[in-house]
This record gives C-alpha cells, structure tokens and sequence, in this order.
C-alpha cells in the first residue's frame, strides 16, 4: 500500500490550496487524483498535470485503476496525497480495500443537488451518505479548508 499522508475531497482538485499550502505543509512529493471523468478527459488531465508544483509526482486515475494503484507497492520516501471531487470515491476505495484513517473535506461548491453542509462544503445525500458510512467504518471525517484552519468534526452534521 503507497504512503496516503492526506486523502482530500476538493471539487477543485489541483488549485491554489492545495498547490500552495498542503503539498509543502505535508511535504507531498505525489499526487493521486482520482475521478472516472477526469481520468477521460485528456486536455483536463494535461491541465491538471500542468499545475503541479516542481518535484510533484501527478497521476489520475479512474475509480477502479485507482484503487490499483493506490493498493500497489509503495516507496518509503513517497508522500501521497488522494484528491477527489466527492466522499462517495472514498466510500468506494475503503469497501474496495484501500486503507483509509481519515478524509478531509475541502471545498465542495453548491450545484446540482448539493446544499450546503458546513463551511465550504456542500452535500447532496449521497455525499452525506458515504461521509455516513466513512465514519461508521471507523475513518475520521473531518473539515479543515488548510492546516493552519483548526479542524471541525463532521459527525455532528451527518
């Protein structure tokens, strides 16, 4: 199994934050981005790759390559961090075997379904649901848009 240092729900995926506050703050040097769209589309996969910062590894992967990739063989020095838009890719890859201890939640932007759930984060019930079952699974959900932010537990929102 790779070295998971952060696994973050981020509808942004690679932007400012994450560029620039949690891959220095966690010492990332990896960058998994997990997202059945995503990994399709090739000029959003090249801007994404294109927005790395220097020295940091990018790869993107489907929901089923990823959690593959994420089960493989992982090096000592390397320090991952899992992005994905929504917690229902993290429900999936725990029921598929990848250890997961904890899932931040980042921005999540109101659209479609989705109304808001604390701070920055907006949930459509299914999204409430896998943070539900995460939590019941025993992996600690938790909020905090950057490190330096104090961290809010979501268990009493769900």
């Amino acid at each position: 199994m790779r070295n998971i240092v952060l696994a973050r729900v981020d509808d942004r995926l690679i932007h400012g934050e994450v560029v620039s506050v949690w891959t220095p703050s966690l010492s990332v040097n990896c960058i998994i981005v997990i997202d059945d769209i995503v990994a399709k589309d090739m000029f959003n996969t090249r801007v994404l790759k294109a927005l790395a910062p220097s020295g940091v590894k990018i790869e993107i992967y489907s929901v089923s390559d990823g959690v593959d990739a994420l089960k493989a063989e992982g090096n000592s020095k390397e320090r991952v961090m899992i992005l994905t838009k929504t917690p229902i890719v993290f429900d999936k890859l725990h029921d598929q075997g990848v250890e997961l201890k904890e899932v931040n939640l980042g921005g999540m932007g109101i659209r479609n379904e989705r109304k808001p759930f604390i701070k920055n984060v907006a949930c459509d019930d299914s999204e409430i649901e896998s943070i539900r079952n995460l939590t019941n699974k025993g992996v600690h959900v938790y909020y905090q848009l950057v490190p330096e932010q104090k961290v809010i537990e979501v268990t009493s929102y769900i």
